[in-house]
C-alpha cells in the first residue's frame, strides 16, 4: 500500500488554505491545514499526524509572525522541512534561518516540484 505524503499546510486566509490544499490533493499529496489566528495557530499533535512536509506562509496578518510559527513547528516537528510560500519574488532573508525551500505564490507548477522534492528529501532522513 502506498503511503501518501502529508502536507502541513499554515496560512491566515481561509480562502488561501482552500486554494494551495486543492492545488497539493490534486498532486497527490494530504494536506493538513493551520489555521493562523490573531495570537494563535493550532499545530497537529505529532502523535496523530505524520508530516513530511511543512508549507508556511511569509506574510501573516497576526501578532504572530512566519518566524514564530516556525519555532513552534520545529519544536513539534524538528526534522520536517519547511517550505516558505510567499507574495514575495524571493525568499525573504528573515526567511532562511529555516526555510529549506521557497515557492513565490501563484506557481503551482513550481510548487508541486518544490514540495515533492521536500517529501523525497524528508522521507529519505526517516
Amino acid at each position: 500500500m502506498k503511503v501518501v505524503p502529508t502536507i502541513l499546510l499554515i496560512d491566515d486566509d481561509p480562502s488561501q488554505l482552500k486554494l494551495y490544499t486543492w492545488i497539493l490533493e490534486r498532486g497527490s499529496f494530504a494536506v493538513v491545514q493551520a489555521l493562523v489566528g490573531s495570537t494563535s495557530v493550532n499545530l497537529p499533535d505529532p502523535a496523530h499526524v505524520n508530516v513530511d512536509v511543512v508549507l508556511l506562509d511569509f506574510r501573516l496578518s497576526s501578532e504572530l509572525t512566519a518566524t514564530n510559527i516556525a519555532e513552534l513547528v520545529r519544536a513539534k516537528f524538528p526534522s520536517t522541512p519547511i517550505i516558505v510560500l510567499s507574495d514575495l519574488p524571493f525568499m525573504p532573508e528573515e526567511a532562511k534561518a529555516y526555510g529549506s525551500g521557497f515557492v513565490p505564490k501563484g506557481e503551482p507548477e513550481k510548487l508541486l516540484k518544490t514540495v515533492s522534492a521536500a517529501v523525497t528529501l524528508s522521507q529519505s532522513r526517516q
